[in-house]
């Protein structure tokens, strides 16, 4: 399977994740939303992927165009509905103390759980916006592109707050492509 140029709409089966359907495409990752785990960035060059070519269905029965469209309003009806990401162990029940250089001044106590979910929420808003970005239709591929290095440089410096997260897949990916 040549699984670097799919497209949104692509049903997948991910031996870890199960099935699942292609609703973004980066230039190295698929956002999949996958069936029991909710939407999922994937490495492109994922081992664990296959494609499900349906049997029985002829070029007349959906579109890619159509099933986008689909997509889309799904996504903008359910844009609320974020992806369930586990605080690290260490700062469960913890606080974030914001001190004012002038100690007559009283500190700003943040429960980290608050915070986090905030970070989290940031980062699923930017998602969306990435995916407005791509499914434009007045945006030129050039301009497209100028707005998502934009969006990968806010990831570059979000990097600083994936020492919150749990799991090393829900990090933020700068520049470079590789976690921080």
């Amino acid at each position: 399977m040549d699984q670097l140029n799919l497209g949104v709409g692509t049903r997948l089966q991910h031996t870890q994740h199960g099935p699942g359907v292609i609703v973004g495409v980066r230039y190295a990752t698929y956002l999949i939303s996958f069936i029991d785990v909710g939407v999922k960035e994937i490495e492109k060059t994922d081992t664990s992927l296959d494609e499900i070519i349906p049997e029985n269905v002829t070029v007349e029965v959906e579109t890619v165009s159509d099933v986008e469209k689909s997509l889309l309003k799904i996504l903008r009806m359910w844009g609320e509905v974020s992806e369930v990401v586990p605080l690290g162990e260490r700062w469960k029940g913890g606080t974030m103390l914001l001190q004012p250089a002038d100690k007559t001044q009283k500190p700003k106590e943040v429960p980290v759980d608050i915070f986090f979910h905030k970070i989290v929420m940031l980062r699923d808003r930017l998602r969306v916006m990435e995916q407005q970005i791509n499914a434009h239709k007045i945006l030129t591929d050039e301009e497209k592109v100028n707005l998502q290095q934009y969006i990968t440089r806010i990831y570059g410096t979000l990097t600083t707050f994936n020492v919150l997260f749990k799991n090393k897949e829900h990090w933020f990916v700068g520049e470079k492509g590789t976690a921080e």
